[in-house]
Formats: structure tokens, sequence, C-alpha cells
């Protein structure tokens, strides 16, 4: 055996055991977490800023940041989250660009899981650009800035939200990156959407969809395209189309095990009852697709379930039990909240049509009386159902009053008439023109054949030749 061989093996038993001792090392942090977080803290440390680089190394190192991430979050030392990226720089240096992209994304993921720490979030993601623009490391930089406008999304910051993307789609669109595209013209559509506009919402989500068909779709983003397209047709009153939508949404996060599979269902018991069919809820919920959700235990749907009953039973009181009882649920969702508004407002509405359908002449404080409701409240229902023409009728403020008329059935044998012979004026117009046109056509054609005929007879005629001279001389 030569001298070089016997090196490399005791340079290779000596990492060995190095590697070795990294992962005792590790192993006895993780029973000494428990115990004393400060102690597991400085382990960690230690062995982060340790000199080896092999592959069994940087997975341990790996760890560590994670579970030093975990530690801190756990001890509420946000602060120290951020100088975590900093402490770890010499090691992020050493690795590929897109380990130091999954590790980094993975610690906001870590930070995430604490309640009602949106704000932190935020706070480290603007950390974590301004750290990403110092390393130039552009490509994680616009995936935590994408990151960012989906935290501001979800604290109501739209317009902030949106200035963010339109910068960071311009950098896409040089770059051409379709899944980055298609992911944040997807939050763009959202964001639209938290701002009710509309038009701008499905715009982005049609560039969404263009950019994904040239690239491998996951089924999670083709299942968040599939509900942002229903909710769009669920904003624009195309409730059957909405529901195809979901239930498409539903069956892929199902099919992935994927919590939002029950938005997608709650959002198809709502298509249903805005669509008129809110018995046909408890069927959906006790079929193949809501039996493994529904239950004591998922708050959601039983929201949704008494959302049902009471729509069923058109009953306002009900109704309003119910949102008052289930308030944190649905008026956290803003698709919920903004179509149950709406239905409140029609079931107010035919309530107060079948009251008042006997009356020709009904006193408000009656009304309000047997529809259980504040007097002030019906008033301003009626004038405002008066001015859109759902009542023919008048208030009599200082009677308190509300007079209905008879509903004028309209004659429209007078419209009819006048509709019939504009239409037969048109005819007429039309009818001259042809034969102007024809008469036009005739006297050119006569004109034709004049001609032709002149020019035949001219022809035909041919010049006398001169006699001769037979005469002999």
């Amino acid at each position: 055996m030569t001298d070089d061989s016997a090196m490399d093996i005791v340079e290779e038993v000596s990492c060995t055991a190095v590697v070795d001792e990294l992962a005792q090392q590790y192993n006895d942090l993780e029973d000494q977490i428990a115990v004393s977080s400060d102690c597991a803290v400085e382990g960690y440390k230690s062995i982060i800023q340790n000199s080896r680089m092999d592959d069994d190394a940087v997975k341990i190192k790996e760890k560590c940041i994670y579970g030093l991430a975990r530690t801190y979050t756990s001890m509420s030392r946000f602060n120290e989250v951020m100088g975590l990226l900093h402490y770890s720089n010499t090691f992020f240096s050493a690795i590929p660009k897109a380990k130091t992209a999954k590790i980094v994304r993975n610690i906001i993921d870590i930070l995430s899981t604490i309640p009602n720490s949106i704000d932190v979030q935020i706070r480290l993601c603007r950390d974590v650009i301004a750290w990403c623009k110092e390393e130039k490391r552009t490509f994680l930089r616009q995936r935590v800035e994408s990151k960012l406008a989906g935290l501001l999304l979800q604290q109501k910051h739209g317009q902030e939200a949106m200035t963010l993307i339109a910068g960071l789609l311009r950098e896409l669109k040089k770059l051409d990156d379709k899944q980055m595209l298609t992911e944040v013209h997807l939050l763009e559509s959202r964001v639209n959407h938290s701002l009710q506009n509309i038009p701008k919402a499905k715009a982005a989500l049609t560039a969404a969809r263009t950019a994904a068909n040239s690239i491998y779709v996951t089924p999670l983003l083709q299942a968040e395209l599939d509900e942002m397209s229903g909710t769009l047709y669920c904003e624009e009153n195309d409730n059957v189309t909405g529901y195809s939508y979901f239930l498409e949404a539903f069956e892929a996060y199902d099919s992935c095990k994927d919590p939002r599979a029950v938005h997608s269902l709650k959002y198809m018991c709502l298509c249903k009852i805005l669509g008129g069919h809110p018995s046909e809820v408890p069927t959906i919920l006790s079929g193949k697709h809501g039996l493994k959700y529904s239950g004591s235990n998922n708050a959601d749907l039983e929201a949704m379930t008494a959302v049902a009953d009471a729509a069923k039973k058109r009953s306002l009181e009900d109704f309003e039990e119910t949102v008052v009882k289930y308030s944190a649920l649905l008026k956290s969702d803003d698709l919920i909240s903004h179509h149950l508004d709406l239905l409140y407002d029609q079931m107010l509405e035919s309530n107060l049509l079948k009251i008042i359908h006997p009356f020709s002449c009904v006193e408000i404080s009656h009304v309000a009386k047997l529809i259980k409701m504040d007097v002030a409240l019906i008033e301003r229902k009626l004038s405002q159902m008066i001015l859109d023409r759902t009542i023919s009728g008048i208030l009599e403020q200082g009677k308190g009053h509300l007079v209905i008329y008879d509903a004028a059935h309209e004659d429209t044998s007078f419209t009819q008439g006048v509709e019939i012979i504009s239409n037969m004026g048109l005819v007429v117009d039309a009818l001259s023109s042809r034969a102007k046109g024809l008469s036009t056509k005739t006297l050119e054609e006569n004109k034709r054949v004049e001609a032709s005929d002149a020019k035949g007879d001219d022809s035909q005629v041919k010049p006398e030749s001169p006699a001769k001279d037979t005469t002999k001389k």
C-alpha cells in the first residue's frame, strides 16, 4: 500500500469520525432541548460554525438551522430569527443557492406556524428581502416578495400588495419564468378580488391560465386556479358554473389531503344556497364529498348548514341568529360575508312583499311588528324598494302609512302598432331603393342596346361604287 492511499484512508476515517461526532452532538441537543432551550441554542450555533462541509455535515447543519429557528420561535425571540440568516452567511455561501432559498423559505414557514403572527412574518419578509438585495440573490428575493404580497393581502393592505406585485411582474416577464408568472398572476387576481375590481381579477386569472398552459401545473396549483375561477363566477351570480369549479378544486385538495378542501366544500354549499337550492346542502355534506369533513368538529360546515336551514325556512330571525352565532367564521371570509349580506337583503324583500301583498294601505309600524324588526329600518327598506320599482306605491311619512297602488297593466297595443308601422316603413324604403336601382339598370341596358343597334345598322349600309364608263372610244 502506497503512502498516498494510506493518507486518503486516514482522511476518510477522520472525516467520518467528525461527521459522526456532529451527528451525536445533534442527537444530544434534540434530547436536551426539552430541558434547557438556552443550552440547545448554543449547541446549534456551535454545530453551524463547524468548519466541516461534507454532505452529511451539510444535512446536519441544515437541521440545526431549522431547530434554531423553531427554538427562537417558541421563545418568541423573533428578532433572533432574522439574525440567524446573517449568522449563517458563511454556511450559505458554501452551499448551492437553490438549497439556501429552500432553507430561507422553510424558516419563514416555521414562523408562520405561530398563530396571529402576520405582523412578525411581514417584518421578517422585509428583512429577508433586504438581505437578498445585499447578497444579490434575485430569485430568492422574488419568492419572498410573492410571499410578502400574500401576507399583505391577509392584512387587507390591497393597494400595497398591488404595488409590490406590479414591480414583480415586470421582472418576471423579462425572465419569462412561467411558474412564477402563474403564481403571481393568481395572487394578483386574489388581490383585485379583495379590492372588488372583478374585471381586473378576471384578466389576471386569464393571464395565469395562459402562462400555465406551457408548463406542468401541480394538482394544488390547478386547484387554486379552479377555486379562483369559482369565486369570480360566484361574484357574477353564475352559481352553477361556480359550483362546478369549486367541486374540481375540492377533489384536487382532497386527493392531496390538503386542509383547504374544507373551504371549497363550504363554497359549494354557498353556491347551492345562493342558487335557491338550500335543501341540497345536507345532501352534499352527507354524500361522498362531505362525509369525511362534516361532523361536530368542523364549525365551518356547521355554520353553512345553519345558514341553509334559515334560507330554506325564509326566516330572517333564524338567519340573524345564525350570523351572530357564527360571526367569527362567516365574517372572516370575504366571499361568504359579501354574499350573505346579499342573501339577507333578498330574504328581507321577499318577506316584506309577502306581508304587504293583502293591503292597499298599511301602517309601517304594523309591518315592522309582523316582521319583528325596527320601524326605521323597515321604512328605509320600503323606500328603497319603491325607488327600485319593486313596489308600486308611496310612503306617507306624516301618517306613517304605506300606500300601495294596484299594479297597472300596461297596454302594449299602441307600442306594438307603432313598432309594426316603423317596420313597414323600413320595408317600403328597402323596396323603393331596390326599385330605383332596377329602373336605373333598365335605362342603362336600353341605352346600351340602342347604341349596339345603331352600330349594326351602319355596318349593313355599304357605300355605292362609282359607275364605270363602258363606252368605246
